[in-house]
């Protein structure tokens, strides 16, 4: 299906999530790596997701007191997204997905934000195998989201998606094959 022109390599986007905000979206620009004249595209093999506070340009990763009571967020890379939206788990334009719920155990405690605790319920980090079971994008562009339950309170907050990629060279038929299914979940 696919051969290997590069070695692995790490793309890395921040998505900044405002005080008051309850979704940020930024777009990943693949235009150097993906070419539709030599088959070329993007092999995802891996992505992680890193939750950070952001404090006038200090960055940390205690997250108490930016989400409100029993808040999650929900993070996802896509090959398309025009909408900005939260996609269904079984969209094919879907890369990957995580999530990250944040509440207090109420236990009768005087300082209730002393008994945080968090889950995820997605993996984290996103992996997809070897080279024919990876993720192949022809699109020149994914788009990263998160989102919010209610607002950002406190200080902003970050996530980082890291990608590990390979550039790929697809035979015509799986270039073909990958480029009208990600068309017609365009239309």
């Amino acid at each position: 299906m696919a051969k290997a022109k590069t070695g692995s390599f790490w793309l890395t986007e921040t998505v900044d999530v405002a005080v008051g905000a309850s979704r940020a979206t930024s777009t990943l620009d693949l235009g150097a790596y993906v070419d539709v004249g030599d088959q070329q595209a993007i092999s995802v093999e891996e992505i992680e997701y890193i939750v950070q506070r952001e404090d006038g340009g200090v960055y940390d990763s205690n997250i108490n007191g930016i989400l409100p009571v029993g808040g999650s967020l929900t993070f996802q890379v896509s090959d398309l997204n025009p909408a900005n939206l939260v996609l269904e788990a079984d969209d094919v334009t879907l890369i990957g997905q995580g999530q990250l719920h944040v509440g207090i155990y109420y236990d009768g405690a005087a300082d209730a934000n002393n008994n945080v605790w968090s889950h995820s319920t997605s993996f984290h980090p996103d992996v997809f195998g070897k080279l024919d079971e990876t993720r192949m994008v022809v699109n020149d562009n994914m788009y990263c989201l998160v989102d919010v339950s209610g607002n950002v309170i406190g200080q902003d907050l970050a996530v980082t998606f890291r990608l590990k990629c390979k550039i790929v060279k697809l035979s015509t038929k799986d270039w073909m094959a990958i480029a009208i299914q990600s068309t017609a979940s365009d239309n």
